[in-house]
């Protein structure tokens, strides 16, 4: 375990990335869980140095976890109540892994550090989940992604956030054009629509919804896409360059 006490973080700052996916009309959130006996899992997290840019130590969390580069990231919301802190799962995490913790130098100095209150800064990143392969760190188990409906119990407030990304998610849709970075690089108007319904959680008007969409004027719209069904090929359509 590198100890965190020596690494030249700043104290009481920690970033929490919440990583959308989009896959089969499912909105997807990439979850790791810990290396340690019991149920621990957690959103992709890490420390800021003292010389590190905020943005550049989310980059630097999303791209470990993710192998991409050129991220899509959006500084959400900083969390910070007056009790928000880890001792709670950190004394929970030590009942089941005495052995395993003494033997990776968890010490006093260690325990203090990690469990003062924490301030997080959240961040959300958007990706094209078949560019993702999911990659471990040395604190993890497994990385796997869940449907945002059925996310398993994270640590302290982290389903919180999750629903907290959500929130500016649904919010930044349109204003940003973020929606089609979930995308592959073309897509079809019904499938740009079934994400819409999928991140919003309800149905949109077909007519209305492609007027909507095509009166922004950011797509291009290329060849039809093949689909082996005479003259019913529905165009494909990217973002303008």
């Amino acid at each position: 375990m590198n100890s965190p006490s020596e690494q030249n973080y700043i104290e009481q700052l920690s970033i929490d990335c919440v990583i959308f996916g989009y896959h089969n009309r499912q909105l997807k959130v990439l979850v790791p869980k810990l290396n340690f006996h019991g149920d621990f899992r957690a959103l992709p997290s890490g420390f800021v140095t003292q010389h590190e840019d905020i943005d550049a130590a989310a980059d630097r969390i999303t791209r470990q976890r993710t192998g991409m580069q050129d991220i899509y990231l959006d500084q959400f919301h900083v969390f910070g109540k007056a009790g928000r802190s880890n001792e709670a799962f950190i004394k929970r995490l030590i009942e089941l892994n005495q052995e395993k913790l003494a033997a990776k130098g968890l010490n006093k100095k260690e325990y203090d550090w990690i469990t003062k209150r924490f301030v997080s800064i959240g961040y959300y990143a958007l990706v094209d989940i078949n560019k993702v392969t999911p990659e471990k760190t040395n604190i993890d188990a497994s990385i796997d992604w869940y449907d945002i409906r059925q996310l398993p119990p994270m640590i302290m407030d982290h389903n919180e956030i999750v629903a907290k990304a959500l929130d500016n998610l649904r919010v930044n849709m349109d204003e940003k054009l973020i929606a089609f970075r979930l995308l592959g690089e073309t897509f079809t108007m019904k499938e740009v629509q079934e994400l819409y319904e999928t991140v919003f959680d309800k149905p949109f008007a077909r007519n209305n919804f492609q007027k909507k969409i095509l009166d922004m004027n950011v797509l291009e719209r290329l060849e039809k896409k093949f689909t082996g069904a005479a003259n019913k090929a529905p165009f494909l359509y990217r973002l303008r360059a």
